[in-house]
């Protein structure tokens, strides 16, 4: 069977954004979680996509102009993720969202949709977010791994990733790596 990881860029208390709506923290959004080469599928929420879509569908059509959401040129690994991204199928969690731009993308209306993906041949499943996707896919039990990034800050007010979540117990630390400029990788599996 296919696991579903879930990988998040977060502050040091926790926050996926700050008090202005992002994480101006983050440098760059490409996937760096060491997931590419063992993926093959991407899975989001309806409140992410749009601007998911927008954002690398920007980089893809004009990878040497400044990005929406940095203000700055996309990195390389920015440009690489773009070109990976079009290729792989991408499956949005939605009720409402019926059209996109990128054709290889299509809706899941529930948890038992998501569920008969993960049955389905192939490599492992992206769960990009957003926060509110990524708590109610753990809380159904869905999600088989949990990659963050923490970043050393302490973001004060903003989205807490967790907020929505119910107590989870049976998280098993697989792996900690100290990134650059003090970042950190840690990589649980969720029991």
């Amino acid at each position: 069977m296919r696991k579903l990881i879930a990988g998040m860029k977060i502050s040091l208390d926790g926050k996926m954004e700050g008090p202005e709506g992002t994480a101006d923290w983050v440098e760059a959004w490409s996937e760096d979680y060491d997931l590419t080469p063992q993926i093959d599928a991407c899975l989001l929420g309806a409140g992410m996509y749009p601007g998911y879509e927008n954002y690398w569908t920007g980089i893809q059509n004009e990878p040497d102009k400044p990005a929406w959401i940095t203000g700055g040129a996309p990195t390389p690994a920015e440009i690489a993720w773009a070109r990976f991204a079009a290729q792989i199928p991408h499956y949005v969690l939605s009720n409402t969202l019926t059209s996109t731009l990128w054709p290889k993308t299509r809706f899941v209306r529930g948890l038992e949709d998501i569920a008969a993906l993960k049955h389905q041949s192939g490599k492992d499943i992206y769960l990009i977010g957003g926060a509110r996707t990524t708590a109610s896919l753990i809380d159904a039990g869905l999600v088989d791994e949990l990659r963050l990034l923490v970043y050393p800050l302490i973001a004060g007010e903003g989205k807490a990733l967790f907020a929505a979540a119910e107590r989870r117990r049976g998280l098993e630390l697989r792996k900690v790596q100290q990134l650059a400029d003090g970042r950190v990788s840690l990589i649980y599996a969720i029991g």
